[in-house]
């Protein structure tokens, strides 16, 4: 979004490269030229956009709890709005960032490392207590155990 402000100039380096060219750009509609040459025609476009975002951010946020894939809709539905709202362009950037950075951070062979051996000493363990288990009370379910 601009908003006229200057941020400054600095001096291009080597970082530059990973980052947008023009960062401080003006957000432009997805929109086709007939609908945006017509205001009242652009914002109904707009609205609807809104609200094709809105339901599907609103799936998503529902498979967060119900089956189904609910970040992979949360951030579709960004997607959508981001081709009309400068603010979601920059939500969704910001996201990208963030998971790129994770995704990084992840592939660090000591983080790597690290994440194994405590997945392996959860497992450890998880056997142990369900071993402890099935060596006290056999096949038996929790709730059909007698002898308390």
């Amino acid at each position: 979004m601009n908003t006229g402000s200057d941020r400054g100039t600095r001096e291009s380096t080597a970082d530059d490269t990973t980052q947008q060219t023009t960062p401080n750009a003006p957000h432009v509609s997805k929109a086709p030229a007939f609908i945006k040459s017509r205001r009242t025609l652009h914002l109904s476009w707009q609205v609807g956009v809104f609200v094709v975002g809105l339901a599907v951010v609103g799936a998503g946020v529902a498979m967060l709890v119900l089956p189904g894939p609910g970040w992979v809709a949360i951030f579709a539905g960004l997607a959508i709005w981001a081709t009309e709202f400068a603010w979601a362009s920059l939500v969704l950037r910001w996201t990208k960032h963030k998971v790129t950075e994770a995704a990084q951070k992840a592939l660090d062979p000591k983080v790597r490392r690290r994440n194994l051996i405590l997945t392996s000493v959860g497992l450890v363990i998880a056997g142990a207590l369900i071993g402890f288990y099935l060596w006290k009370y056999g096949l038996t379910m929790p709730w059909a155990i007698k002898d308390q």
